[in-house]
């Protein structure tokens, strides 16, 4: 049909002349109409060819873009991507590393969500989510409707800049013995060790300022009202750069209580390949930044 000649169309197919004719034979043979004229040597095509042609046409593009699609999405180039984390490191560093892998993505859809680690749980449960990041303290890790990792490390204390207690390297309780304290509700995993750890000890817990996340809590450090004994992770909230609560010392603890973190996917709907890649980088984003910054991560499936 593009050609200028039988012979022609033999040398762009890389066949032979009576090749092509007989498979163009073949091919009305099978339709059941003539496709062409002949009129000496020249093939004349009818209108019904000329419909097959425009239809041919639309397949054979669309089956490149198929396969196009499916290359990048076997690469990890291309696909949909729904994650949710909780609100500190969602504030920051989740953005910051899910922009930074995939800014080489030729086709991508994104959407990040920041929830409590209870809904977080739910929406995985859900399998509406590829992965999600959230504490680990309130759910139980043999869940049958997703996998999980956990993710350890050591909780730093954040200080007042100008508190007495940034002179020291390290800080113990008995530092924060009657200190005016910032604390998670007090039903929160994280709380309930705060609290053991200061009554083992004899040692007076003066919760001042509660809160649901961290971030509030640090804008009260910040104001010189109270300490906190922080989740590892939210360091970089005061740490960074620009940071998004200046006037926050970061200490590490002596004998420190140990913070919980879960990276959650479902387990019965699959997740695209660059969701996948994502997971997996993300754990490793995780360890690294704790290892960097002091904290001893563990990792347990």
């Amino acid at each position: 049909m593009t050609s200028a000649s039988l012979s022609d169309a033999a040398n762009k197919l890389g066949r032979t002349q009576p090749a092509v004719s007989a498979a163009i034979k073949a091919l009305e043979d099978q339709l059941g109409l003539q496709l062409f004229e002949r009129r000496g040597r020249k093939l004349i095509p009818v209108p019904e060819a000329q419909y097959l042609l425009a239809e041919a046409d639309a397949i054979l593009s669309q089956m490149t873009r198929v396969r196009q699609t499916m290359r990048s999405l076997s690469g990890g180039q291309a696909g949909t991507l729904r994650v949710a984390a909780m609100p500190g490191p969602v504030s920051l560093i989740f953005p910051k590393f899910i922009a930074a892998h995939v800014k080489e993505a030729e086709d991508i859809s994104i959407s990040i969500q920041a929830r409590t680690s209870n809904q977080i749980a739910e929406l995985t449960r859900a399998q509406s989510i590829d992965f999600g990041f959230a504490d680990a303290s309130e759910h139980e890790m043999s869940e049958n409707l997703f996998r999980s990792v956990l993710i350890t490390a050591d909780c730093p204390v954040a200080l007042p800049e100008n508190h007495p207690l940034t002179q020291k390297d390290e800080i113990s309780f008995a530092d924060l013995d009657a200190q005016p304290m910032g604390t998670l509700p007090a039903s929160h995993q994280q709380s309930i060790n705060l609290a053991n750890r200061f009554a083992i000890n004899g040692y007076d817990l003066r919760a001042t300022i509660e809160s649901q996340t961290f971030l509030p809590i640090l804008h009260f450090v910040a104001a010189g009202q109270c300490c906190t004994v922080l989740d590892p992770l939210s360091i970089f909230l005061v740490n960074a750069p620009s940071p998004m609560v200046p006037g926050v010392t970061i200490r590490p603890m002596k004998d420190p209580i140990r913070y919980r973190y879960a990276i959650f996917s479902p387990r019965y709907r699959p997740i695209s390949v660059i969701a996948r890649k994502l997971l997996d980088a993300w754990q490793n984003e995780v360890m690294t930044l704790l290892e960097e910054a002091g904290f001893n991560p563990q990792l347990e499936d």
